[in-house]
């Protein structure tokens, strides 16, 4: 089991950058990978980016180039940096966890989630 607590979301103007961050807490050691969702009302959640045990960082198409993710092992928390932001990015976000050695975009791969944060743009 893992706590995850996000924070960072807030509002911009089209064109803006903001950053979410993602502390977890867990007494797990196996391999953990981590992802950031985001969701609109009335719509499933969407995966945007995966970070696997062995760092490697996939992107949802609809973010890449314009949304970097990392990830501060010491600090136990996950960032998402996100610039060139655009009025459908508009969204609640969420980070998510699972203790299993490959990652997805996909929501059903995880058991463990933030309360999520709030990101609005406007144009």
């Amino acid at each position: 089991q893992a706590r995850l607590a996000e924070s960072g979301g807030g509002s911009a103007q089209s064109g803006g950058s903001l950053k979410l961050s993602c502390t977890i807490s867990t007494t797990y050691t196996t391999p953990l990978c981590m992802a950031w969702f985001r969701q609109v009302p009335g719509k499933e959640r969407e995966g945007v980016a995966t970070i696997d045990p062995d760092d490697r960082i996939t992107y949802a198409n609809s973010v890449k180039g314009r949304f970097t993710a990392s990830l501060d092992n010491a600090k136990n928390t996950m960032y998402l940096q996100m610039n060139s932001l655009k009025p459908e990015d508009t969204a609640m976000y969420y980070c998510a966890a699972e203790f299993v050695g490959y990652c997805s975009l996909a929501e059903d791969h995880y058991r463990n989630w933030g309360q999520g944060t709030q990101v609005t743009v406007s144009s």
